[in-house]
């Protein structure tokens, strides 16, 4: 079997030394050199053309995310980022996100000898999916001049208008945050409630909606329980609880509590559609975004079930094509879709169930 090479990005020694080791414990993944700068990461990724970086978000002379604003269009490499849980370190990876990395890990704050084996746990795991993913769409983008800019908001069908009982449920996971992006940037501010998971730990997820409530025209917000899911306003599930759609009289709000991991994770795509299915049904319509595993293939089948048309990413455009595959192969998912028309399969979908 090929090792997964990776190349570790840190401007401290001991730091290296620690996720050097930690790497090569895992008997698929090799270590095929350190740097303690992006000058130096960028002399060795031609020289030693790794497979996957670990990049530390916070460094002198230059920060983990203007290296990748540098680096990916010049030549994409799966990057996992390594971050601080600081406020700034929360922000910046965020950014890092935005800028190419394919996903991140956060470093202990307390009880680090036990914070640090399950960093390392996580680490290895996310280096070998971040090796599967495919970053090539970065190539075109070689400077924020030249890119495309960002498609406008879609007009809500007519039918929609007065619709107070529809629903949109989003799932995602590795590569997630820059593809959700793609979709609701495109709803309008008068759309259908929208209730997301990413897969994300906690406080990152709450800062994930406050930049994206920058950009959209509908209100996001990390949600909490109690909250409305009522046209022109858009959930994010927040790390570490589990998300709930509920029928309350006449209209739908969210519950959002601690729980046991659902196919592997807290929040969980399948909870989230697993009670969109009982409590909302025929009213409601799924998409399934890029992210390794099967979270939430289940819970779009039970979406199709109760009447739900659902949706997952095409391959082409996915960072990652395995939860849409699964969705898509176990029957919740009818058709695959690229990342660009999500948002208009997705209100077209509502209109005609309206109509």
């Amino acid at each position: 079997m090929k090792k997964v090479r990776v190349l570790v990005v840190d401007d401290s020694a001991l730091v290296r030394q620690i996720l050097t080791q930690g790497l090569d414990a895992d008997p698929a993944i090799e270590v095929v050199g350190s740097a303690a700068d992006p000058y130096q990461a960028r002399d060795k990724i031609v020289q030693l053309n790794p497979d996957v970086l670990t990049l530390d978000v916070e460094m002198p002379r230059m920060d983990g995310v203007e290296f990748l604003r540098r680096l990916m269009p010049q030549h994409p490499l799966p990057v996992v980022m390594v971050s601080s849980l600081t406020q700034k370190g929360k922000q910046i990876t965020i950014d890092a996100l935005e800028a190419g990395a394919v996903d991140f890990v956060a470093k202990p704050t307390s009880d680090v000898a036990r914070g640090l084996q399950a960093m390392m746990l996580e680490l290895r795991v996310k280096v070998k999916i971040a090796s599967t993913a495919n970053v090539s769409h970065w190539k075109s983008r070689r400077d924020s001049v030249t890119a495309p800019p960002p498609r406008p908001p879609l007009t809500a069908p007519a039918a929609l208008a007065e619709s107070t009982d529809k629903v949109i449920a989003i799932g995602a996971s590795t590569g997630g945050t820059e593809a959700i992006k793609k979709v609701i940037t495109r709803f309008p501010a008068t759309g259908p409630g929208v209730v997301i998971v990413q897969h994300m730990p906690a406080g990152f997820t709450k800062m994930f909606a406050e930049r994206l409530n920058q950009l959209c025209p509908m209100e996001v917000k990390e949600a909490a329980s109690g909250d409305r899911v009522m046209p022109g306003r858009i959930l994010v599930a927040p790390g570490e609880k589990q998300m709930r759609v509920i029928r309350s009289g006449g209209f739908y709000q969210v519950s959002c509590e601690p729980g046991e991991k659902v196919s592997g994770h807290c929040p969980s795509v399948d909870v989230l559609m697993h009670s969109v299915a009982k409590h909302v049904g025929a009213n409601a319509v799924g998409a399934m975004l890029t992210g390794m595993g099967a979270d939430g293939a289940d819970g779009m089948a039970a979406m199709r079930q109760a009447g739900a048309r659902c949706i997952a990413q095409d391959e082409a455009s996915c960072v990652v094509f395995g939860m849409p595959k699964v969705a898509y192969e176990r029957g919740g998912a009818e058709k695959l879709v690229s990342i660009d028309d999500i948002a208009p399969t997705l209100l077209r979908l509502l209109s005609e169930k309206r109509a």
